[in-house]
């Protein structure tokens, strides 16, 4: 699904030249306020007024601030959840555990609904698109919904996307995000924001939840935080390091188009001078397991259907992207201990396990209905259409899967050579 890049082989091994560091991303400048009513009435300048920040802030100052914020249990009504409390310096701002979901709530007992996604190499995100042409491929083709943060792109910023956990009742569960401010402005944080702001920072509700929601913004991209490209397999990019027999075999497999195919979803190649995120961030419907340890599918009423809801209902009409969640970057992942959306899987080897033996040995993934195994069995069936049926998926039952326990075992080494070398060394 999406686009797929181009053989490492061919961006990388073939050129005599070593390939040029990763371009990323400049931090941008200070965000300016929001715009105003075109129309130069009194409205707009009494928007501009409430709006402007007193002071201007730099964005080595938001950054730091953000970093602050990123820790603070006292965003959550709990006072026991910051937002690294899902999201963990430790683990590629993942999750900490190995919990399916994390708990969350008033009184941090909440189960929520899917599992944390890391937060690093997300610096390239597009806005959210039903229909995304890439020029780097074929612009006449549409690839299909791509962006957006969230399982389910319904995020089009990180400024968006830090207001949500701000008021979800399985997360922070605040009542609204002026409840967040006023705790701020009478918080020891208070001087902090107002040094960086002005002093006027908290005059307003709204230009506190600006100055809170820029910060935790500014702070996502820092390159060194977010998106250091640190990794072996980076090293091995810029022709400064080496992969073992076993780990080149799995980037082989990893790459091949009759294997494991992940590439298709995963680019691993350089592209246009920059270092792969490992996805497209595109959306796929793969047919993932229903987690049965979940509070919310004890309800066998009760689906996960991505793009078309629970949590966005924007597309609850688009039948065809029913079952579809955005394709993660797989940096970082063998840090992971709960995998797809629903954290049903807790091992790499079992993640790629269920690709390659999705079709072809489904009683080892799925629940029975009667004496039927019920394949795809967290997607009502009108929608199973919509699952991607390409290579490494696909297979009679009984057959053999794309790839076996020692070419997974390549695969999972070569996976490992993403983890950040900051990672490495706190592991």
């Amino acid at each position: 699904m999406l686009l797929a890049a181009a053989p490492l082989a061919a961006a990388c091994v073939d050129n005599d030249e070593a390939p040029p560091p990763p371009a990323s991303r400049p931090v941008a400048a200070a965000p300016a306020p929001a715009p105003a009513p075109p129309d130069g009435s009194a409205a707009a300048h009494a928007f501009y007024a409430a709006n402007r920040f007193s002071r201007r802030p730099s964005v080595p100052a938001m950054t730091d601030l953000g970093r602050r914020l990123f820790t603070d249990t006292s965003l959550s009504v709990s006072g026991q959840m910051s937002c690294a409390t899902c999201h963990d310096p430790r683990t590629g701002y993942g999750p900490p555990n190995g919990r399916s979901t994390q708990l969350g709530g008033p009184n941090l007992d909440s189960v929520g609904l899917r599992a944390a996604p890391g937060l690093r190499y997300l610096q390239t995100v597009p806005p959210f698109a039903l229909h995304h042409f890439d020029e780097a491929t074929d612009e006449s083709v549409d690839q299909g919904p791509t962006g957006g943060y969230a399982w389910d792109g319904r995020a089009d910023s990180t400024h968006d996307q830090a207001r949500a956990p701000l008021t979800s009742k399985f997360e922070m569960a605040n009542p609204d995000v002026d409840s967040v401010v006023a705790r701020l402005a009478r918080g020891p944080m208070a001087a902090r924001f107002r040094a960086v702001f002005g002093n006027d920072v908290f005059a307003t509700p709204e230009r506190g939840a600006t100055a809170l929601l820029q910060s935790l913004e500014v702070f996502q991209q820092s390159p060194k935080d977010f998106y250091p490209y640190s990794s072996r397999y980076d090293a091995y990019l810029r022709r400064q390091g080496t992969l073992s027999p076993s780990e080149m075999h799995g980037l082989a497999l990893f790459n091949d188009p009759k294997k494991g195919n992940c590439v298709s979803c995963h680019p691993s190649g350089i592209r246009h001078g920059a270092f792969p995120n490992f996805t497209d961030f595109g959306f796929n419907a793969i047919g993932v397991p229903r987690n049965r340890t979940l509070p919310a599918d004890d309800d066998p009423a009760f689906h996960d259907l991505g793009l078309c809801g629970p949590l966005r209902t924007d597309l609850a009409k688009h039948k065809e992207l029913c079952g579809l969640f955005r394709v993660p970057t797989l940096r970082n992942a063998a840090l992971r201990r709960a995998f797809f959306h629903n954290g049903v899987l807790h091992s790499l080897e079992d993640v790629l396990a269920f690709y390659v033996a999705r079709d072809s040995d489904p009683g080892r993934w799925y629940g029975k209905r009667g004496n039927k195994v019920d394949r795809y069995d967290d997607l009502p069936a009108q929608y199973r259409k919509n699952i991607d049926r390409n290579p490494p998926f696909g297979g009679k039952a009984g057959s053999p899967p794309a790839l076996d326990q020692h070419e997974i075992a390549d695969v999972v080494a070569f996976l490992k050579t993403l983890t950040d070398a900051d990672l490495e060394k706190a592991k």
